[in-house]
């Protein structure tokens, strides 16, 4: 190694908006500031929080808690329905924000947390603790909300560390006091653990993240088999996981569905899904590019979320195949009894369709592939003249859209 030259600490900055939706509404409307406020879907007759504000956390309530039990616990709060496009549209105009600091920037959907990398970008930008105060007040000043931010040398670092200025805050953990920063803390604030890991941990006595990273991998190899690597190395601070800046083949693109009644009815759901698709497929096309994975994003009405996906080597725009991909997704994903409140299709790892015309018209012609496409084309015509819900194929209208 070159004298004078030693690798560069990474630094890792974790922006979250406190009760974003809350947040966001706050700022639309001023006069909710001075209330409890809770927001869930007022029609659904089986109704959960998606989100509330300090004073109704303060008062009991929860995400994923059923609306009237909410409404007994905190019988002052304002409600409201969520306006999940207006969340996104918060998310993007936090990310123009990021932008101009680093490429890694890795985000949630419309949930107000952000992953920036900024190592490396010093001489440019300051030091990585001007960056955050720079950030947050020119969210403050554009936006209207105020992020806590927090640094650390990782994500798992820098999210433990945010959980402890919620709501409004900033935190530092410099480079080598990780595991003396973790040690004191209460075992449930380490990211990943499942809740039977949590019991697990609780039986053993272990009720700091300190007590568990006293034990080698031997040790925590019978209780906790595989994951052992995980919690050896969490609990001193021990993440190389990156921050996953956008593909560089292309954004994705989403398409969501929140129910008006949780449900688990495998015709409603499937209606659901091949509308979603339709919709991707739609902008797939208008954009010429095609998609080489589709996921699946369920959301339960108890606030557990699952995501998987299914993938397809040569990239699809049609409907067809589309739908295809998102069923297998649905069905790895599709894995609890518990009814589903909202369904997130997702087409990512997008590049630009092929201008080459095919070498095997005749066996497309002799599959139906080129009447498939005929069929689709006329259909976009008219969504585009028409607007996207004048036409449709069968299986999108068995769930009663």
């Amino acid at each position: 190694m070159a004298e004078g030259f030693r690798l560069r600490e990474r630094a890792v900055l974790h922006f979250n908006v406190a009760d974003f939706a809350v947040a966001v509404e706050r700022v639309s409307d001023s006069r909710l500031r001075q209330r409890p406020l809770i927001i869930a879907p007022l029609q659904a007759t089986r109704a959960v929080v998606y989100d509330m504000s300090e004073e109704a956390y303060g008062e009991g309530v929860r995400k994923g808690m059923p609306l009237r039990q909410a409404t007994r616990i905190c019988r002052g709060a304002e409600l409201l329905a969520p306006r999940v496009s207006l969340y996104h549209k918060a998310m993007q105009a936090f990310l123009k924000e990021l932008q101009g600091y680093s490429p890694l920037i890795e985000y949630g959907r419309a949930d107000g947390h952000f992953f920036v990398d900024v190592t490396g970008t010093h001489r440019l930008y300051g030091p990585a603790p001007d960056v955050g105060w720079r950030v947050r007040r020119h969210v403050r000043t554009s936006l209207g909300i105020n992020p806590i931010w927090t640094l650390g040398t990782s994500k798992l670092v820098a999210k433990v560390a945010s959980r402890l200025v919620k709501p409004v805050g900033e935190y530092i953990v410099t480079a080598g006091d990780e595991a003396i920063f973790l040690a004191p803390l209460p075992i449930h604030l380490l990211p990943g653990l499942s809740a039977n890991e949590l019991l697990k941990l609780q039986e053993f006595r272990l009720t700091t993240i300190g007590a568990l990273a006293g034990l080698d991998r031997d040790q925590l190899m019978v209780p906790f088999g595989s994951r052992c690597d995980y919690l050896h190395a969490a609990s001193r601070g021990v993440d190389d996981s990156r921050v996953c800046g956008p593909a560089a083949d292309g954004e994705s693109i989403a398409c969501e569905h929140s129910f008006v009644d949780d449900t688990n009815d495998e015709q409603q759901l499937h209606g659901v899904v091949a509308a979603l698709v339709s919709r991707a497929g739609f902008q797939l096309r208008t954009r010429q590019q095609v998609a080489r994975r589709v996921g699946i994003w369920l959301r339960y009405s108890d606030g557990g979320q699952v995501v998987r996906q299914a993938s397809c080597k040569t990239g699809t725009s049609g409907d067809v195949l589309l739908q295809t991909l998102a069923l297998a997704a649905l069905q790895r994903a599709w894995t609890r009894r518990t009814r589903i409140r909202s369904c997130c299709l997702v087409c990512d790892r997008l590049q630009r369709r092929s201008s080459q015309l095919s070498l095997f018209a005749e066996v497309e012609a002799e599959n139906g592939q080129c009447r498939q496409k005929q069929v689709t084309g006329a259909m976009d015509t008219l969504r585009r003249r028409f607007g996207h819900g004048v036409i449709g194929v069968g299986r999108q209208y068995s769930g009663n859209l």
